[in-house]
């Protein structure tokens, strides 16, 4: 018996032309031959793209068989009259079939790989459709604890045979669509919530009750966008007879499902678009006097919390949430009134308190407590909660795998982000930015006057003699990064983020400049508007007795939990005020 060699435990990847001929190409004998026709295997059956815009691009299909040679004589002949999406594929005389082996492979560890490999190639620039949307994420199985390195061992191998397709793994996992994506590997707590709120939505669906609203309740970053991207894939699947929208308020989050729905082949019966702003989809689908026959089968909405409450601009009505609830067979509403941001967002603690609890009288209550962003322990997790909610700075915790960390110079913290973006960094690759609250002046029109320093006309954040950045959106994009995020644009690493840009999205690392809105008095954060910019958060909030409110202490506060709880690897912090400095490098040492 010979001993086992390294190469025995490599991925076998294997690329054949994909047309009749291709059972005699596999069939071909060589050392690896008993792998490919006789283990499971996976596969993705790639094509190129016609027209001027997909230059470049391509369709796939990803698959998992335990025989790969009548599984392709099936795509091939059986599958081709019954399904369109394989029609093209079977009549293109570019189409290649690449299979991969393993001498590992068992039944649930493909299953697991072609799970991943989906969530991979969604998230993959050059591929602008995807086929084959079932997911099938395993639980514990034999050779689990291998899955990790066989799957980045196959998709280097990936990228060695085809980099023109299968991109560097860092540029993957930096993406936006990426951590979005409906096939990352849900948590027991996600699938148990993703289980429940099926059942939900097929029981009000067939009873036709008016306790129509789902909601799920967690803080930032406890899972529910990944949560609700993988209902949305789900829900849509070509086999169901319902079709669930998405509904998000922001431009950024509005394009990573766009993207989504556009590779996954997931489109509107009624015409409109499935992913959508909320006061759009509701100029598509109008509340009448009379709706008792919906528009719209299932409508899930991201960050609920910052649907209006009142009338502004092109919405007329009094309540989104409300209307969306009377054109929907069903609502799955994410919600977190700890990020509410907007006074014409903004509802009392009552408001919410009747949603949670009617929802959880009907059953319809869903509740995320797990931190899925954040890499850090329950004790850092609790120390930035202690900032928020009790508005106390305790002592910093010690945390090996999360890097929190006080700055007593900003252009320190600046060039840490830099450095962290770079193409060195050795735990994650890129994706770090600086983000500030709302307490510098910015607007879409007009533009300041021209800086004597810089030579340009942007809205910037200054502090000191040398930190001197635009805020965000303003440095002209290339046009290939203009679909992109505005984190994952590369310019944006001299820009500052805001709400508006980073809402919903994950940093590796979060460069956070607290502005003097935020100061420390008599032992305890205030929250001062008469230094922040955002009228949406500074306005005073008609209440339906006609009363006019002063939210902005709430609103604030809440613009600071977002922006805290946007790093996955570390948060970097620089505080203006100077007390609230003191204090905050006090507690670090």
């Amino acid at each position: 018996m010979t001993a086992s060699s390294e190469e025995d435990f490599l991925p076998i990847i294997k690329q054949y032309n994909y047309n009749v001929d291709t059972k005699e190409e596999i069939l071909k004998r060589d050392k690896h031959n008993d792998y490919i026709t006789r283990y499971p295997t996976v596969y993705i059956v790639i094509d190129k793209l016609s027209g001027r815009k997909n230059v470049g691009k391509f369709k796939a299909y990803v698959g998992e068989t335990n025989n790969i040679v009548r599984r392709t004589e099936q795509h091939l002949k059986s599958e081709s009259s019954s399904r369109e999406d394989w029609t093209a594929l079977n009549s293109s005389k570019h189409a290649k079939l690449i299979v991969i082996a393993h001498r590992e492979f068992n039944k649930s560890l493909t299953l697991d790989i072609e799970n991943k490999l989906m969530q991979y190639l969604v998230s993959d620039d050059s591929i602008a459709e995807l086929n084959n949307r079932r997911s099938n994420d395993q639980d514990l199985y034999y050779t689990h604890d291998r899955f990790k390195f066989i799957f980045e061992e196959i998709w280097k191998g990936l990228s060695e045979k085809r980099e023109d397709i299968f991109p560097d793994i860092d540029d993957i996992k930096n993406s936006a669509i990426f951590k979005a994506s409906p096939f990352h590997k849900l948590t027991d707590e996600q699938i148990d919530a993703r289980d429940k709120i099926i059942e939900k939505v097929n029981k009000i669906e067939n009873t036709q009750t008016d306790d129509n609203l789902i909601v799920v309740k967690g803080s930032a970053g406890t899972g529910k966008t990944v949560l609700l991207s993988s209902l949305f894939a789900e829900l849509n699947t070509k086999s169901s007879n319902q079709e669930a929208y998405v509904i998000v308020n922001h431009d950024q989050q509005l394009k990573v499902y766009e993207n989504i729905a556009n590779k996954l082949g997931i489109k509107s019966k009624f015409g409109d678009d499935i992913a959508n702003k909320p006061t759009m989809f509701l100029n598509r689908h109008p509340v009448t006097d009379n709706n008792k026959t919906k528009s719209a089968d299932i409508v899930l909405v991201d960050e609920a919390h910052l649907l209006l409450t009142q009338g502004y601009m092109a919405y007329r009505r009094k309540n989104q949430l409300d209307d969306l609830k009377k054109v929907s067979k069903v609502v799955v509403a994410v919600l977190d009134p700890y990020q509410v941001l907007k006074s014409n967002g903004y509802m009392e603690k009552d408001y919410y308190d009747k949603i949670f609890n009617n929802a959880q009288k009907h059953g319809n209550l869903i509740e995320l407590n797990q931190q899925n962003r954040m890499m850090a322990n329950d004790d850092t997790i609790n120390w930035i909660d202690n900032i928020i909610e009790n508005r106390k700075i305790s002592e910093i915790p010690e945390d090996d795998k999360y890097d929190l960390r006080v700055f007593d110079n900003i252009d320190d913290m600046y060039s840490a982000i830099k450095e962290h973006d770079g193409k060195n960094e050795n735990l994650v690759r890129g994706l770090s930015r600086m983000v500030a609250t709302y307490d510098w002046e910015f607007k879409n029109k007009p533009k300041p006057a021209i800086d004597e320093e810089t030579g340009d006309s942007y809205w910037r954040v200054k502090i000191g003699d040398n930190f001197n950045l635009p805020w965000n959106n303003q440095i002209p994009v290339e046009k290939k990064f203009k679909e992109l995020a505005w984190a994952e644009q590369p310019q944006t690493i001299n820009e500052v983020g805001s709400t508006f840009t980073i809402q919903g999205f994950d940093l590796n690392y979060c460069g956070l400049i607290i502005g003097p809105s935020v100061k420390y008095r008599d032992g305890k954060i205030v929250f001062d508007k008469n230094y922040s910019y955002d009228k949406q958060a500074t306005n005073k909030r008609t209440m339906d007795n006609g009363d006019k409110k002063d939210v902005s202490d709430e609103l604030i506060r809440n613009e600071l939990n977002v922006l805290m709880k946007r790093g996955v690897h570390g948060l970097y912090i620089y505080a203006v005020d100077d007390a609230l400095r003191n204090e905050l490098l006090k507690m670090s040492k």
